[in-house]
């Protein structure tokens, strides 16, 4: 059976501000929305496989939700270290704007580490939800010793964190060099605008060191795509390509939190099943959307699906 690898930070999330009457909400954030999507969105025959540190204080509830995924390869497990996990404070001033705050000590990963564990892959999933999952070295090394299909949320890599652990946009270091470590980018509208003033000369930029595709999502408006590939964003190079996909509005939305990670998982789980650029992109949408309409990752995968979920 095929696998996919996922690269991310389980994160537990205290939320203020997104339901006033619920109060303080803590849950399981991070890449455990990416997972879900994965568990809900990939083809029957792909299996996941977790490339996740998890702190000690938290690795017995973070065997508990991947227990809860239906599609985890046999074995596949958490890597626990003796360190306190991390974990963020969210305040939500609006249904799209929030500010964060960052606490933990789960380390980067180095190729010495992940390298042997990549053998049996077949597609990678990163998402940079610290920003610290990997230094520019790891991620250089990634894309000369795995062949298969990588993408990238670059998410975090473009938060600084302040001494009081305040997450703040910024630029990237050396981005050029960041591009081409990956095959497909995704990036939402304001980690686009720290990148470069003149989105078309950076897509442009991005697809002349090796990426095939770059999402850009653009919250209710949709998401845009540019590709220089035929068909589903990972053949042979064509003409380059750009469009909005735009999304339906959700009457009654609850809950924000995850929507890019659903997107993107959602996204590259119908890449990979040999879908259209096109229609996988509106699938991602399609995913965001439902996720909107649901709160926490703790049985997001069967709701996704469209299925009832007992809390």
């Amino acid at each position: 059976m095929p696998r996919i690898g996922v690269i991310g930070s389980l994160v537990w999330d205290e939320i203020h501000g997104r339901d006033p009457a619920a109060g303080v909400v803590e849950e399981w954030g991070g890449i455990a929305y990416a997972l879900s999507s994965l568990d809900a969105h990939l083809a029957p025959e792909w299996e996941i496989v977790p490339l996740i540190k998890v702190g000690s204080d938290l690795a017995d509830q973070a065997r508990v939700f991947l227990g809860s995924l239906s599609r985890l390869a046999p074995g596949a497990r958490c890597i626990e270290v003796p360190v306190p996990n991390n974990r963020v404070v969210l305040h939500y001033q609006s249904a799209e704007r929030r500010c964060e705050r960052m606490a933990g000590g789960v380390p980067a990963w180095n190729w010495a580490e992940l390298g042997p564990l990549l053998v049996d892959l077949d597609a990678l999933y990163v998402n940079f939800l610290s920003g610290f999952e990997m230094c520019f070295g790891t991620a250089e090394a990634l894309r000369r010793g795995f062949s298969g299909p990588i993408y990238a949320d670059l998410h975090s890599l473009l938060l600084g964190m302040q001494g009081d652990g305040m997450r703040v946009l910024q630029p990237l270091p050396n981005a050029a060099g960041w591009f081409g470590c990956f095959d497909i980018i995704q990036v939402n509208e304001d980690e686009m605008n720290q990148l470069g003033p003149d989105p078309l000369s950076l897509a442009a930029a991005m697809l002349s060191v090796g990426v095939s595709t770059l999402l850009v999502t653009l919250g209710p408006k949709g998401a845009v795509y540019v590709t220089a590939k035929a068909g589903n964003g990972t053949g042979n190079a064509g003409p380059i390509r750009t469009a909005l996909v735009a999304a339906e509005p959700v009457p009654t939305p609850l809950d924000p939190t995850g929507c890019g990670d659903v997107f993107g998982a959602a996204v590259f789980s119908h890449l990979l099943a040999g879908q259209p650029l096109e229609a996988a992109v509106a699938a991602g949408i399609k995913a965001g959307a439902r996720n909107l309409t649901y709160r926490g990752a703790s049985g997001l995968s069967r709701h996704l699906r469209g299925g009832l979920v007992s809390l």
